[in-house]
């Protein structure tokens, strides 16, 4: 398992706790019971409230729907808190914070799912014969030999669409080079992955230097992809490969192989002018 999906289940895991951590708080803050008033109490409250002081000025008129001398004062009148319908749960719906707590619980969700599914679609294998990522069978060992060389003896590479690699002779001893003990040599051929290992651009075949140049940056390797000058850190990257019973060459995508810049160079280069 690659460092980059170690990252994303840790993420995911990461991810899963959040939601249930978000989801436990949620379930036990519930909506809290209101509050309701007692009809008794208001009116014990009502009737025990302190009177208008009176007016200090002698025949100053009493104030308007006062009893006079001699009657009898009148029931409060009603309290409109206690005059209210009661509404139950079912009746009023959903609270603020249950919408609340939904809302978010919703949006999370949903971000959990998208990332669940991205997390997915990176990781899941490509079950598709053939197709990059997989095991691609190049063609027959003799077929490709016959491609790698021009009419007047010139090296070129043989590119394979499928396996996104260029396949070329190695012509010098393996265990001599950076190469020693790497499944990346089979019948004398090896499999270079087109991408530039500096920032991704697909690098041409310079048929004048033998040769891989870069236009991006201006990174330059040789016929065996290794580093020769530019802002490229190591060596082109190359694919495991092995011959077939059939005598089939069959360029492993899965497997990328990666070495470090070399000190000694197994081919020359260049060979003639850049085409950069």
């Amino acid at each position: 398992m690659s460092t980059i999906q170690i990252i994303v289940i840790a993420f995911a895991v990461i991810a899963l706790i959040a939601a249930a951590g978000v989801f436990t708080i949620a379930w036990r803050r519930g909506p809290r019971p209101s509050a309701e008033l007692d009809p008794e109490a208001v009116r014990r409250d009502r009737s025990a409230a302190p009177s208008e002081p009176a007016s200090e000025e002698e025949g100053a008129p009493a104030p308007a729907g006062a009893p006079e001398d001699g009657e009898e004062e009148g029931p409060p009148p009603p309290d409109p808190l206690t005059q209210r319908p009661e509404v139950t749960p079912e009746e009023y719906g959903v609270t603020r914070r249950q919408f609340f707590n939904r809302g978010v619980l919703g949006i999370f969700g949903i971000f959990l799912a998208q990332f669940g599914i991205a997390a997915l679609a990176y990781m899941w294998p490509r079950l598709k014969a053939g197709g990059f990522g997989s095991k691609v069978n190049a063609g027959n060992v003799d077929d490709i030999e016959a491609e790698l060389t021009t009419a007047d003896g010139r090296v070129q590479p043989l590119f394979v669409p499928a396996a996104q690699a260029y396949i070329l002779r190695f012509t010098a001893d393996q265990e001599d080079s950076a190469f020693a003990g790497l499944p990346v040599v089979a019948g004398g051929l090896i499999a270079l992955w087109q991408r530039c290992v500096h920032l991704g651009c697909r690098v041409p075949w310079c048929e004048s230097s033998i040769g891989f140049e870069c236009p991006c940056h201006g990174s330059k390797y040789n016929a065996h992809g290794e580093y020769e000058d530019g802002p490229a850190p190591r060596n082109l990257d190359r694919f495991v490969v092995s011959i077939s019973d059939a005598n089939e060459l069959i360029i492993d995508t899965g497997q990328v192989v990666q070495t470090a810049r070399s000190t000694g160079k197994s081919v020359a280069y260049p060979q003639g002018p850049s085409c950069l």
